[in-house]
């Protein structure tokens, strides 16, 4: 049996003008006719349909995965737990205060419970109020 030389898959704009030309044909034809399809050892023609669509996802320039940080920098995600520090101090990270797009002087009312510490951020109608209550205790 000759060996038939491997075809190179479509990619880019060529990908999707030859897509556009086969209109009409169903999707496995024009994978096929894109070059994404392999020769088993048998002789069967197998259509790979994930390359050719990521393949057309990709020459859309559709992007799927998730951006990286503005900075380009990587890191660990937020973990929603923290530890006592062993100064006492708990310390919320910036990715928090981040993901809640707060800025600096922004204020909390701090409320404890038995098992629980509730943040709540201050608005300006609870500063007023606050600011009430302190003047006349």
């Amino acid at each position: 049996m000759p060996k038939q030389k491997k075809i190179e898959p479509l990619v880019g704009e060529e990908l999707l003008k030859k897509v556009k030309e086969l209109e009409n044909e169903s999707k496995e034809d024009k994978a096929k006719k894109c070059g994404y399809y392999t020769v088993t050892k048998n002789g069967i023609e197998r259509v790979n349909m994930m390359k050719f669509l990521n393949a057309l996802i990709d020459a859309e320039g559709i992007q799927l995965d998730s951006a990286p940080n503005a900075n380009g920098r990587g890191g660990r995600s937020a973990s929603y737990r923290i530890s006592v520090q062993s100064n006492g101090n708990l310390l919320i990270g910036s990715a928090y205060t981040k993901q809640m797009n707060l800025q600096p002087g922004d204020e909390f009312l701090i409320t404890l419970g038995k098992k629980h510490i509730r943040l709540r951020q201050v608005d300006a109608d609870d500063r007023e109020g606050l600011e009430a209550e302190e003047a006349t205790a």
